[in-house]
């Protein structure tokens, strides 16, 4: 430790631990990270313009939950279905699909390129229901362009079905139930049933419907009571602060890095390396192997998911390990401190509850200003759609392992206590939350990642502990993920 000096943050008095005088940094590493912050620049700017043509996920969460109370509908008892299904839940999924319906269409994205089938598929399965819902509520005329479309021999299974629906009539002997039943989905299974005159109790799916209303019961539940608890959380720890004087916030350890080393690291390493790089090397590899084992293609997805995130890991992480000093201080450069774990993990979950009013807040202010910015992360259309258990497993462990430990690591663990050192720890927080939100290249995402990581900042710099923010991290992508899975296929 002798090579270790302590200096005063003015804003904060804390000790923010260095290592001695920097180095005289070489030109050519100077222009190095000049060159490399001009093209990040200029790659961040237009992922995030892109990003508005992508397809957020917002619309299918939006009809998957319409579609749930739809179904759920029948299991649920009269005086409150109103509460949680609406007075209408049917006619308010066709609004919702006919609006969808207008919008203008979005270029087709890598991810339909890979999988055109399954792209295709849910384009059908929204034209049917929509069809089958205009029958139901009795405007068969206007369902019939749409069953014309249907009609095109691209689904045998469903082609006798589809013309029972044209003809307006079932043929005798035909059973309404058997007909409906190449359908894998429970709701258009029961619309299909009822448009070929069966009667509501012979088209009624129980174990389906009760199936929907347990998924739709969670997934509204659980937000809900974390919301609440939030709430209550934030409204304690103001009257907490406002009562007694904060306690000094611990010293806060950061790598002997300057400036040029963390635009090295971020824009060489990160963007670069990691995120351009690294897929054009490793694609194309990686799919000649997936195609040789001829995997399904949800499981091959998760599998490329977690390979390319390996990958974008390696780059940064490699050139961090190059640039720390052999020789730190106690507990490490990047101040893990995993022990004791309980105390760590119970405040992270607290932290949790409290920044899910704040990110909601957020999200709606921007509807808003902004109702439509578009542009989600792929990884949650993915997820919603995905069939396939082990790639569902996939992408749980991108999401609530690898993510977590390795954004924490260079946005909280190196630049946030970096940039405290010469700008204190208010600066340090900011620009940290700041640069983690713009790298997920999603405008519509943005002002919700940016309060994110002021959480996960503030949290690092109060626990003292970077293996804090990793757990708070985890605990955000895993609730996504599971509403997700409850919403999902």
């Amino acid at each position: 430790m002798g090579g270790l000096q302590g200096t005063i943050d003015a804003k904060t008095g804390r000790v923010v631990t260095t290592a001695g005088p920097r180095p005289r940094i070489p030109p050519w590493k100077t222009a190095l990270a000049f060159v490399s912050l001009a093209l990040s620049l200029l790659l961040w700017v237009n992922g995030l313009v892109d990003s508005l043509n992508r397809p957020s996920v917002g619309n299918d969460l939006g009809r998957r939950q319409l579609e749930l109370a739809a179904l759920a509908a029948p299991q649920l008892p009269p005086s409150w279905r109103a509460a949680v299904v609406g007075q209408e839940p049917e006619a308010a999924l066709l609004a919702e699909l006919q609006r969808q319906a207008l919008l203008p269409p979005l270029p087709a994205s890598s991810e339909d390129d890979e999988d055109p089938d399954l792209a295709r598929a849910q384009q059908r399965s929204a034209l049917l229901t929509r069809a089958l819902l205009l029958i139901r509520t009795g405007s068969a005329a206007q369902s019939r362009p749409l069953l014309e479309r249907l009609d095109d021999g691209t689904d045998p299974s469903q082609t006798t079905l589809i013309r029972r629906l044209l003809s307006g009539t079932a043929s005798a002997g035909d059973d309404p139930v058997a007909t409906a039943l190449p359908l894998q989905n429970p709701l258009q299974r029961r619309l299909a049933c009822q448009a070929l005159g069966g009667s509501v109790a012979r088209c009624a799916l129980p174990a389906d419907e009760s199936r929907a209303k347990a998924q739709l019961l969670a997934a509204n539940a659980l937000p809900a009571l974390a919301l609440l608890a939030g709430l209550a959380l934030l409204l304690r720890e103001g009257w907490l602060r406002l009562r007694s004087k904060p306690s000094p916030l611990p010293p806060l350890v950061g790598p002997t890095l300057g400036t040029v080393d963390l635009i090295l690291l971020i824009s060489g390493g990160f963007v670069l390396l990691g995120e351009v790089l690294t897929p054009v090397l490793v694609s194309p590899v990686l799919k000649q192997l997936l195609d040789g084992l001829q995997l399904e293609p949800s499981l091959a997805k998760g599998l490329t998911v977690v390979a390319l995130y390996l990958g974008l890991m390696a780059a940064p992480l490699a050139i961090l390990l190059v640039m720390l000093p052999k020789a730190g201080p106690e507990g490490g450069w990047l101040q893990f401190r995993w022990r004791p774990l309980a105390p760590t993990l119970g405040r992270s979950f607290q932290y949790l509850l409290m920044v899910l009013p704040l990110v909601s807040f957020a999200g709606w202010l921007q509807q808003q200003i902004w109702p439509d910015p578009g542009g989600s992360n792929p990884l949650l259309e993915m997820v919603l759609n995905n069939r396939s258990s082990l790639g569902l497993l996939c992408f749980a462990f991108t999401a609530v392992v690898l993510a977590p430990l390795f954004e924490e690591v260079i946005f909280r663990g190196v630049l946030l206590p970096v940039v405290a050192r010469d700008l204190g720890a208010s600066w340090g927080v900011v620009i940290s939350a700041a640069i983690f939100a713009v790298a997920h290249l999603s405008l519509g995402e943005l002002p919700a990642l940016f309060v994110l990581g002021l959480a996960l900042g503030w949290l690092r710099l109060s626990s003292g502990r970077l293996s804090a923010s990793v757990w708070l991290h985890s605990f955000w992508n895993g609730f996504t993920f599971t509403n997700l899975l409850l919403l999902g296929s």
